[in-house]
């Protein structure tokens, strides 16, 4: 008698609360339950709903969008959210993640100026992550340009190959700001990649966030691969919206992002 075949999971597709920036966080719990998102990536934001767990859970619930990971504030307009000492941000995203059962954290290497936290941040996450049983997913960034140079904005660096992360997080947009081919790059972390952040980039110097398939990455073959080598976990669309004029445009990219990550990942 031959054994049971177990079904291989299928990553889930969940909606970054940035891609609808500048509304708020119930707006894109509304906007993934209409369009048949699998739940939510929240951004811990300027928004006090973006780190208030009840409240966080509330709109999970009235929608039936479950919170699956938890983007740190680590951004340079996060700066002063949850005070200033990046240990401290890191801490309270694993603990509202896990306050609402998100198993990732998203996280960014620190920049230049943060000395001491850069010091110890590849041993620091993998504590952190170690102590909580939360995966901390650190998310490949690019070199900033300035007057046709390159400048170092981050450390250890930008680039996270090289550096002995347990688990990354590849940003399409970003690996094509940073002259990478996503595809590639996602061969290249192998077994360390745990989460993705689905959009595209033509290459350009500006962080493009463009709708999957507007760019120039190899999008669709990478969600090929990521299929082929069993991937699960969470593709996650981020993409930029903020400049919708039209009526519904916002809407309409998000919906064709979802369909593209769906097509691509087999799963219609």
């Amino acid at each position: 008698m031959s054994e049971p075949v177990t079904p291989r999971r299928s990553p889930a597709i969940t909606l970054s609360t940035s891609s609808v920036y500048p509304g708020s966080c119930a707006d894109a719990f509304e906007t993934a339950a209409r369009l048949g998102y699998d739940g939510v990536e929240v951004m811990v934001w300027t928004d006090p709903v973006s780190r208030d767990a009840v409240a966080l859970r509330r709109l999970a619930e009235h929608y039936g969008m479950p919170v699956l990971s938890v983007h740190a504030p680590t951004l340079l307009l996060t700066q002063r959210v949850w005070g200033r000492d990046p240990w401290t941000k890191l801490e309270l995203s694993v603990e509202l993640a896990q306050d609402l059962g998100a198993d990732v954290v998203v996280a960014h290497p620190p920049f230049r100026w943060q000395r001491e936290y850069a010091a110890g941040f590849v041993d620091g996450v993998r504590e952190v992550s170690r102590r909580t049983g939360t995966a901390i997913a650190v998310e490949n960034m690019f070199p900033w340009r300035a007057g046709g140079r390159d400048l170092l904005a981050y450390s250890p660096g930008w680039e996270v190959v090289d550096e002995d992360y347990d688990q990354v997080t590849l940003d399409v947009s970003h690996a094509a700001t940073s002259g990478r081919d996503a595809q590639e790059l996602a061969r290249e972390l192998a077994g360390r990649l745990r989460h993705l952040h689905l959009t595209d980039g033509s290459g350009s110097a500006k962080d493009e966030h463009l709708v999957p398939g507007r760019g120039a990455q190899p999008v669709a073959g990478l969600l090929g691969d990521l299929v082929d080598a069993g991937f699960t976990g969470h593709v996650v669309a981020e993409i930029n919206t903020r400049r919708s004029r039209a009526p519904g445009e916002r809407e309409r990219d998000l919906a064709e992002t979802l369909a593209f990550a769906r097509r691509h990942l087999r799963q219609s």
